[in-house]
């Protein structure tokens, strides 16, 4: 007697769509594709691209019955036909579904096209279905390029692939495209309830939602995870047995995970690790696990209690509301960053529980950490503690190294407390430390531009701007116009860099790096062969003008310190810049 076990079908076949409205999440797809049934408007060739187990082959199948129904074209194939039942089947014989990875050289592709001139034995077209298409040759794909622009008009083509990028231009630019989306976890899950009530069986919802998530947007992953779950359950799935099968941690034990990161509880932390570790539960999916979670806290913290996609089940939602709230957004962000790092490392490494628990430990520590910005402004302001300034937080702005939002440095992550309040004096790090050296006189004490001092004033402004803007605002030559106003002239064959420099932004850049320089509000307009500009300062008296025997007196100087020795290893030692040279240098 035959085991009537050996005639089981999997239900990821049993509940395969079989027509456009039983496709689930595609139904643009769907409505796409039926209006072109209805019109008869269709393609020779269509290209079906998404993630695995989304419904492109399903799509091809349904695509070929209403072709080929006894009562097509059309957008609603009967399905009890003969013709309907054997391409359900697979056993059609004018509707032919191809292995793209095992049939992927050029003599299948010319064995197609010999037969592609024979007509279909008894349907109405003769119908290639080709799966995981991108796998061709380069060879093959070369072949199947005049056929598939032409066929007979008997011939379609139905290609499938999750790697789309793969396949020749040459190739897509013949196909009608449609882009298969990973289907929503909501949608997952109601399909999943309905299986389970028409398999006479019985699942929590918190099950099926579990089962839902691990698929990822792939309605046969879900389906067959639920086929292998009823038959590791006895016909009742519950939320434990879940668990216990696919290696996941409850809510609860994520919901205390996440309480001791946001609590710095390190102890903590390092104890709930060694609980999993001691339940079987795999770190990868630990780590999978806090990546939702901590997506969850950041679709809470920008969108509130209504955000969509929240993977966390009913119990727990109130608990991550309120964890949302203690946290900002870039910590959030940052830690997320840190996660997924982690999860990369986690590929190569011998020690992945030791990985873990540094990242965990180190996402506890976010929220002391502070942004970027604040720290070099708190260097630059002298209000770093010495106590804990390390020789990267006290270097010079040009040699201090790069850093992520979150800052780090050799003696470890600099927190809010290592900054003391912008108005208290600077701390003294030992009795050797060089007093910071004084701003230049027009800086300190905010005076209105003097002609003695312009070439000092210019040249720490170009500094600042510096670029490409500078190379092209030294090309003029400055006077002052008033207190408040600076003219650069261009003289001729120099129009591209006064057309250059006279645009708004630029202008705007330069009077900000004015501002920086002289302390207060000054205005830089620009004239070309002679012609005076407006100047905002009405019947303002030029006060003083440089010469060309001032600028070249000027730039004489700045190139007898550049080639002098001394200043040469001064700059390439500080990885310094001249910005001025004074009256007399080199003079003997």
């Amino acid at each position: 007697m035959a085991d009537p076990s050996s005639n089981y079908t999997v239900i990821a076949r049993r509940y395969r769509p079989v027509g456009f409205e039983d496709l689930i999440g595609q139904e643009h797809v769907a409505n796409a594709l039926k209006n072109a049934v209805s019109s008869g408007r269709i393609a020779h060739a269509y290209l079906f691209t998404g993630v695995r187990g989304v419904g492109k082959t399903s799509v091809a199948r349904i695509m070929a019955r209403a072709l080929n129904c006894v009562k097509g074209p059309t957008p609603e194939p009967c399905g009890t036909c003969e013709i309907c039942k054997a391409i359900t089947a697979g056993e059609d014989v004018d509707v032919l579904e191809i292995d793209g990875a095992s049939n992927r050289g050029i003599d299948r592709i010319r064995e197609i096209r010999a037969n592609v001139q024979y007509l279909p034995s008894r349907a109405r077209f003769k119908i290639y279905i080709i799966d995981e298409v991108h796998m061709l040759t380069e060879e093959a794909f070369n072949a199947l390029l005049k056929t598939l622009e032409e066929p007979p008009p008997h011939v379609k083509f139905f290609f499938a692939t999750t790697d789309p990028q793969e396949i020749p231009i040459t190739i897509l630019s013949r196909c009608q495209r449609f882009n298969l989306a990973g289907i929503a976890q909501d949608k997952i899950l109601e399909h999943l309830k309905r299986i389970v009530t028409k398999e006479k069986m019985k699942a929590d919802e918190d099950a099926l939602r579990l089962i839902a998530r691990r698929a990822s947007g792939s309605m046969r992953d879900a389906q067959s995870l639920l086929d292998q779950l009823l038959a590791f359950s006895g016909g009742e799935l519950t939320t434990d047995s879940v668990r216990q099968l696919l290696g996941s941690a409850d809510d609860e034990r994520m919901g205390q995970i996440a309480a001791a990161i946001i609590a710095d509880d390190v102890s903590g932390l390092l104890r709930l690790v060694e609980l999993c570790a001691s339940e079987g539960l795999p770190l990868v999916e630990l780590l999978d696990q806090l990546i939702a979670y901590w997506r969850d806290l950041m679709a809470i913290q920008v969108a509130g209690d209504q955000a969509p996609g929240l993977t966390i089940g009913p119990g727990l939602k109130a608990k991550v509301i309120e964890q949302a709230k203690g946290l900002s957004l870039d910590q959030i962000t940052a830690g997320m960053d840190l996660l997924a790092a982690t999860r990369q490392k986690l590929k190569f490494s011998p020690l992945p529980r030791a990985l873990v628990e540094v990242a965990l430990v180190r996402l506890a520590r976010l929220k002391d950490l502070i942004p970027l910005s604040q720290l070099a402004q708190a260097v630059s302001q002298g209000t770093m503690r010495a106590s804990t300034a390390s020789p990267a937080q006290t270097a010079p702005p040009q040699q201090r190294p790069a850093a992520t939002a979150m800052s780090y440095t050799a003696s470890g992550p600099v927190k809010k407390n290592d900054l003391k309040p912008p108005d208290s004096p600077p701390a003294v790090s030992s009795a050797r430390s060089t007093p910071p050296a004084p701003a230049p006189m027009h800086r300190q004490m905010g005076l209105a531009l003097e002609a003695d001092s312009l070439i000092s004033v210019w040249a720490e402004t170009l500094s600042a701007v510096g670029g490409l803007h500078e190379r092209e605002l030294r090309r003029g030559t400055p006077r002052l116009l008033g207190e408040r106003a600076i003219v650069l002239s261009f003289g001729a064959g120099l129009e591209n860099s006064w057309s250059y420099c006279n645009e708004g932004p630029r202008i705007k850049r330069v009077e900000e790096a004015l501002k920086s320089v002289t302390g207060d509000e000054c205005s830089i307009r620009f004239e070309r062969d002679g012609s005076v500009p407006e100047v905002a300062v009405p019947d303002a008296p030029v006060v003083a003008t440089i010469d060309k025997q001032q600028v070249s007196a000027a730039r004489e100087a700045m190139a007898r310190a550049e080639l002098n020795p001394v200043v040469k290893r001064a700059v390439e030692l500080f990885d310094g810049k001249i910005v001025r040279v004074d009256e007399g240098f080199g003079e003997e």
